[in-house]
């Protein structure tokens, strides 16, 4: 097992060259916030921007329209409902992120169905909340997982439902046999958050604590997975899911030190300054 330090990130941050544009740095697709849970996806696409992604896509609930441009004018919208607009926008993401507040209902099912259809090996999926929990319940949907690849951000519960193994129970050996199955990235998230990874490889967090537990910090953290891996694909994908992680950690660390409580909101704030400073010599 491998644990992170900071000197993942100056192995993924570097200084953008002179000449780029947005084309340069990915294109991310953020697909989900029902009427209810419209803050997840909000969330998530402020966190993908912030990151530093090129050109953010959000496909969500139309009730959720004149929030995501109030808070992320910098993202463009598409209503989730519409089949046709969503496909056009899987077709040209390079990332897709599915799941946060999308709910669980049959609209939500067709949703998933449509997106795990329609993506390819090529491109970059996260699955995330209730998506998780639709596959868990659908297992018409695993052999998705084989073909695509996603990258799989469960909290414990999460990770319960799709395995069957009891949080009691969840060590490296059973989740990374159960893993190795899915052929998928897992960022188990829980105190010290450890990534399985495809080839076998285990990566964990040393940082990170209860201050961290609110709502929405799962979200946030897909986000900034999505954001990375759009504008660090030239790098090793491992590595890029490794710094993300760690960042998300490492920004909530340092706003502990003032705060009793660290909210997605607080962590997305800092975030391009942290990149900053994070930049290699």
């Amino acid at each position: 097992m491998h644990v992170l330090s900071k000197n993942i990130l100056n192995q993924i941050i570097t200084t953008r060259p002179s000449e780029s544009h947005k084309g340069n740095y990915g294109r991310v697709l953020t697909v989900g916030g029902n009427s209810q849970f419209g803050g997840a996806i909000i969330l998530a696409t402020s966190a993908v921007i912030h990151c530093g992604a090129g050109l953010s896509t959000c496909a969500t609930s139309v009730d959720n329209l004149t929030a995501l441009h109030t808070i992320v004018p910098e993202a463009m919208f598409i209503p989730f409902d519409s089949e046709y607009k969503l496909i056009d926008a899987l077709t040209n993401a390079d990332v897709i992120l599915v799941g946060p507040g999308l709910g669980t209902n049959e609209d939500s099912l067709k949703i998933l169905q449509i997106v795990l259809q329609h993506a390819i090996p090529e491109q970059q999926l996260i699955i995330d909340g209730s998506a998780i929990t639709m596959i868990a319940e659908h297992h018409e949907f695993l052999p998705f997982l084989k073909e695509l690849h996603p990258i799989l951000t469960p909290h414990q519960m999460e990770w319960q439902r799709l395995s069957n193994i009891k949080i009691s129970e969840q060590d490296d050996i059973k989740n990374t046999l159960y893993q190795q199955k899915l052929q998928s990235t897992v960022v188990l998230k829980k105190y010290h958050t450890t990534i399985y990874h495809r080839d076998g490889s285990i990566s964990q967090l040393a940082i990170g604590g209860p201050y961290m537990a609110t709502g929405g910090m799962g979200d946030t953290l897909a986000g900034m997975i999505a954001g990375f891996l759009a504008q660090f694909k030239l790098k090793n994908y491992d590595y890029v899911v490794d710094a993300a992680v760690y960042a998300h950690s490492a920004i909530a660390d340092k706003i502990s030190t003032t705060k009793y409580v660290v909210l997605p909101t607080n962590i997305i704030t800092e975030i391009q300054s942290f990149m900053k400073l994070s930049v290699a010599p």
